[in-house]
């Protein structure tokens, strides 16, 4: 069964912003799909097991953004 978890990305200002943002958080073990939205600073990450936000601060962080 799949969870689905959703944080909010500060500072992303256009489409490269995103990618890298998704392909960092894609890393993170058990990671199934990741969506970001530029607009909202959405992201929904859908994983085999729950996801910590440490995991997701350490992949945004590395992306060069951080969680608000």
């Amino acid at each position: 069964m799949s969870t689905t978890s959703t944080w909010t990305v500060t500072g992303m200002t256009c489409g490269h912003c995103v990618a890298s943002v998704r392909e960092e958080v894609e890393e993170i073990a058990g990671v199934e799909s990741v969506e970001v939205t530029l607009e909202s600073g959405a992201v929904v990450v859908t994983s085999a097991e729950p996801v910590t936000r440490e995991a997701v601060e350490a992949a945004v962080a590395e992306a060069g953004y951080a969680l608000a």
